[in-house]
């Protein structure tokens, strides 16, 4: 592609081959395997665990604080309306087209090339970069079963597409299961207690309850009954009703804090799936933040959950391509995104002290 940069136009053949290979969540192991032989190809020391594959840069000094540069090589599966073949990476009108070309192989591309860029010369932190898989289903085979052999780590910059604006905080996220109790009857008579109707003030709880703290940055807690099951046949009242809450937390409560609201609040037996995926985020004194900002990118708070959740140090989220077109049919990202995002790690990391 004419007008790309040598470094941009490896990246773009890299992502290319990438599409080429189903890799869904627990399936990685050959875009894994592609990722290793490109890293040992350009004299890296690679590690790998799994279907995660990890290098650190050579440093003369071992006591510089560490930055973590980090994306995933797991995608979702392709959904019904996709008109190309998702696994055929096409190069259309400055887009390159395939699953996961935008969430999220462009800004795992570009954290590669930019690792390349900045370990060319010392630079005041260590530097290590990690393609990771199961990010999609928050999987424990992911970056979470690496943290111990990465070691101790200053500073994430998790790869996801931001139009490389700075996720300063994202919402964590607590799948919250329920049943409502009743008891079984002939739907013919005046027995029975009908499970459906116990749950309904529940649900109205739900719908309208709002948390007082209100994050400066994410807004408010919010919840969402996203699923409802109950009943065996039209003449029997049903003795339970099931269903699911969706539950995206700011960093102004723990999923701890807001489950203990809940149980105190519904008459419904409740049971959290799990506590582990917190709200996370940056200090907007941050030095990385500051130079962020003098570069003219914009801070916002992401709703969306990644793998900054599982990650127990500070972390800033940002990269190429745009949230808006993951998970959807036909997914890309234009190829000059690709370039702006080494462009922008770059320079927001080239040198930086903190």
């Amino acid at each position: 592609m004419l007008g790309l940069k040598t470094e941009t136009q490896e990246a773009v053949d890299l992502l290319s081959e990438l599409i080429k290979i189903p890799s869904f969540s627990k399936e990685e192991k050959t875009t894994a395997d592609l990722l290793e032989a490109f890293l040992i190809e350009k004299s890296l020391d690679v590690q790998r665990k799994g279907n995660n594959v990890w290098v650190k840069a050579d440093s003369s000094k071992k006591d510089k604080p560490v930055i973590l540069l980090n994306s995933h090589h797991d995608t979702v599966k392709p959904n019904a309306s996709y008109s190309k073949d998702p696994f055929t990476p096409a190069q259309i009108d400055g887009k390159l087209f395939g699953l996961g070309s935008n969430d999220a192989g462009g800004p795992l591309v570009a954290l590669l090339f930019t690792f390349l860029k900045l370990t060319e010369k010392e630079q005041p932190y260590q530097l290590i970069f990690a393609a990771t898989a199961e990010e999609e289903i928050s999987g424990k085979n992911g970056i979470a079963s690496i943290l111990d052999d990465l070691g101790p780590i200053n500073l994430g910059i998790v790869g996801e597409p931001t139009l490389c604006q700075m996720a300063v905080a994202e919402k964590g996220l607590m799948v919250v299961d329920g049943v409502a109790k009743g008891k079984a009857g002939h739907a013919a008579r005046e027995e029975g207690i009908n499970s459906i109707y116990e749950v309904l003030p529940d649900l109205e709880w739900f719908r309208t309850y709002q948390f007082p703290k209100v994050s400066p940055t994410l807004g408010k807690v919010k919840m969402s009954m996203t699923q409802i099951n109950a009943g065996t046949q039209h003449n029997v009242v049903p003795d339970a009703c099931h269903f699911v809450v969706d539950v995206r937390s700011t960093e102004q409560y723990s999923n701890q804090e807001i489950f203990e609201i809940i149980q105190a609040n519904v008459k419904a037996e409740v049971k959290a799936r799990s506590f582990r995926l917190n709200s996370s985020g940056i200090a907007e004194e941050h030095p990385v933040v500051k130079r962020g900002k003098k570069m003219g990118l914009n801070a916002f708070g992401s709703p969306t959950l990644s793998d900054q959740a599982l990650m127990p140090f500070t972390t800033l989220k940002i990269g190429p391509g745009d949230s808006a077109r993951s998970h959807t049919a036909d997914e890309f990202i234009y190829l000059e995104e690709i370039e702006q995002g080494i462009e922008t790690y770059t320079a927001l990391l080239d040198g930086l002290v903190f």
